[in-house]
């Protein structure tokens, strides 16, 4: 069957820009998360764009099908450092089902069994009105002592650094529902941040990470543990390996007592046995390849099995499931069978069964079960997966790129792709260059409904994960050090220049888009380059003096410090860097959207670039929406986008994108 030829951006696709939505949250692939397994069920959250922007819980049984456990409005989702974490947990047994979670909309504490009928959730925590109020994340629960114990937020004024992180244990009966002095306080030891407790298989040890400002978890973690007595008092707090310099990414306890962690002692995050008394390790297997990366909350590389042997998460770039056998020799592992090319840092265990989060690089994210005796694995639901589009979702291409003073620069091309269209012969299609977010992320390689969106218009797209971006080693990583705004944009530029370089892309027909942190470096890259046609940027960062003084929320608010330098000694470097204050430097059209309840990049720093770029001459368009935050979550919003964007690139492409409703 011949294919009709067409302008590229003009081919007809069945990828709305509905579709695109379901598959996208937050600006990144809509992917499952934070799962769990009990003997009868695997559990999940899943996000929800077309609920309004829900996170749902859901559950397969035994030969069911996948099905939400709580039914609208409740949306399980954690607010803990803006960002959230893991914000639910289940117990399962002869007492019957034991769910707890956090709902969005207060931040309380909810326990509920959704086994038992007429009943709904109770909420277990109480609600506090001064500054940003309580907020929970990583329940762990107990019942012998009848208590979920988890990391507690609590604001202590208006403002987004008065703030107190601790951990903390709330009673199951509900007492403390309206008492927030029934909540017993485990420890306080004057960290600014802490996550990733774990509790010994005996009860009388815990270990968690620390750090402090200025420093992010991925720079200076430490690996804290402490001795838990009879009634549950914390003792004997104290360090036991990493810090500033050998970040710990995440820390277990084994079945037989003994405890691992992933720590960045060498240019590589790899696994460690650790003597809980002595702080003495001993590497399980030394490898130039990852085994973690830069954590959150809640995020878990590896897994414990009852048999001695780890599931783990490792790679350069992307990451692959195997399991390690630390018995053997010198430690030796086993991959996963099955057709996927990348996991997510959330995976559970029982027994032999692990279960994870992965995706092809031809499918996206999906729940997936292992057996780790046949080492093989299967999908626990594909209801949500894009089979049907399977013609039109695009095949990533690996690529390694030469940046300045010959640098690599790891980039996923995504060549356009429609079975039912081709180009003309004597054009090239345009390209859209993608930052992504972070800059402590790292763009996966796998397809998403996004991509395709434009891929099956016929628009190529290079996501491009530039210097600074986790997964590459310790070295490639720290190439952002006091580097953000050079290195990212120039690592993004090489790899437009190189596209043009290659006849794969032509002059004057490439863009660049990014979200957040990578809104930041396609708005600093129109002022620093000319080889962009246009630019569209998804609430960005854009003043960082603002950020240095406190615009921000806490997790972040000192970050800069790392990727820029210190604002009171270089305030000049801030300003060099800023778009806000390089508006005159900018030629090239651009469009912005932004969210009015975005709490990390604030609505009016948007603003304030806004108004200094309409003095210039340069086209420009935005979209504010309200009830959004940080990451667009309701499709309606993330439909408007995409149909915008499209809509801007065929302006500045000459070409007129099909089906599109009026002009967004």
């Amino acid at each position: 069957m011949s294919k009709t030829t067409a302008p590229f951006g003009s081919w007809l696709s069945p990828i709305t820009a509905e579709i695109a939505a379901s598959g996208t949250s937050a600006g990144q692939a809509a992917s499952p998360s934070y799962v769990e397994v009990t003997d009868e069920a695997v559990w999940w959250l899943e996000p929800r764009g077309d609920r309004g922007g829900r996170t749902v819980l859901m559950q397969r049984l035994p030969d069911g099908e996948a099905r939400p456990v709580l039914a609208a409005p409740w949306d399980v989702r954690s607010r803990v450092i803006e960002y959230g974490g893991r914000p639910w947990t289940v117990e399962s047994g002869t007492h019957g089902t034991l769910v707890v979670f956090v709902n969005f909309a207060d931040q309380r504490l909810y326990a509920y069994d959704p086994n038992v009928p007429g009943t709904g959730p109770r909420p277990l925590s109480p609600v506090s009105s001064t500054g940003g109020g309580l907020r929970w994340a990583e329940p762990e629960i107990d019942l012998a002592r009848g208590e979920v114990r988890c990391l507690m937020e609590q604001f202590t004024g208006p403002g987004p650094e008065e703030v107190r992180r601790v951990l903390a244990a709330v009673p199951l009966d509900g007492s403390a529902a309206e008492d927030l002095s029934a909540v017993s306080e485990l420890h306080d030891d004057g960290y600014r941040f802490i996550s990733g407790a774990r509790y010994s298989p005996d009860g009388t040890r815990a270990v968690w990470l620390a750090w402090d400002h200025p420093h992010m978890p991925w720079e200076a973690a430490e690996l804290r543990i402490a001795d838990i007595g009879p009634q549950g008092a914390v003792a004997r707090v104290r360090t036991l390996i990493g810090g500033s310099g050998q970040p710990v990414a995440q820390a277990e306890w084994a079945a037989d007592g003994s405890l691992l962690a992933a720590c960045e002692r060498t240019n590589w995050w790899n696994l460690y046995r650790v003597d809980p008394d002595t702080g003495d390790v001993e590497a399980l297997l030394p490898a130039s390849e990852d085994f973690a990366g830069c954590q959150r909350l809640g995020l878990r590389w590896f897994v414990p099995l009852t048999d001695g042997r780890i599931a783990v998460l490792h790679g350069v770039g992307a990451q692959h499931l195997s399991v390690l056998d630390p018995g053997a020799g010198r430690g030796t592992m086993v991959d996963v069978t099955g057709p996927w090319s990348e996991w997510l840092p959330h995976l559970a265990a029982r027994g032999p069964r692990v279960i994870g989060v992965a995706a092809s690089s031809r499918t996206p994210f999906e729940v997936v079960e292992i057996d780790t005796t046949s080492m093989r694995g299967r999908p626990v639901d594909r209801s949500g997966v894009g089979c049907s589009f399977e013609p039109f979702l695009p095949e990533p291409t690996l690529r390694v790129f030469t940046g300045s003073d010959g640098r690599p620069v790891h980039t996923h091309i995504y060549a356009p792709r429609n079975p039912d269209f081709t180009g003309p012969a004597d054009t090239m299609p345009p390209y859209v260059i993608w930052a992504h977010g972070g800059p402590g992320l790292r763009s996966p390689l796998t397809s998403t409904l996004e991509i395709a969106y434009f891929n099956s218009r016929g628009i190529g797209v290079a996501d491009v994960n530039y210097g600074g971006t986790p997964g590459y080693g310790k070295e490639y990583r720290e190439r952002l050090r006091r580097q953000w705004g050079v290195v990212d944009v120039a690592d993004c530029e090489a790899v437009a220049r190189g596209l043009i370089r290659e006849g794969l892309a032509a002059e004057g027909r490439v863009a660049i888009r990014g979200h957040s942190a990578g809104g930041f470096t396609a708005a600093a890259s129109l002022a620093s380059s000319d080889v962009y046609a246009c630019a569209v940027m998804y609430y960005p960062v854009l003043d960082l003096l603002s950020f240095s003084r406190g615009l921000t929320h806490d997790f972040e608010s000192h970050y800069l410090v790392s990727l820029i330098g210190s604002p009171t000694t270089e305030p000049e470097r801030y300003k060099e860097r800023s778009p806000s204050e390089n508006t005159d430097r900018i030629t090239s059209p651009f469009l912005l959207f932004q969210g009015l309840e975005d709490a990390i990049c604030p609505p009016e720093q948007s603003r304030k670039f806004l108004e200094r770029a309409s003095r210039g001459n340069v086209s420009h368009g935005s979209l504010f929406f309200e009830d959004e935050g940080h990451g667009f979550r309701d499709a309606r919003t993330m439909i408007a986008c995409l149909e915008k964007e499209i809509t801007f690139y065929g302006t500045h492409f000459a070409f007129t994108p099909p089906g599109i409703p009026g002009e967004r």
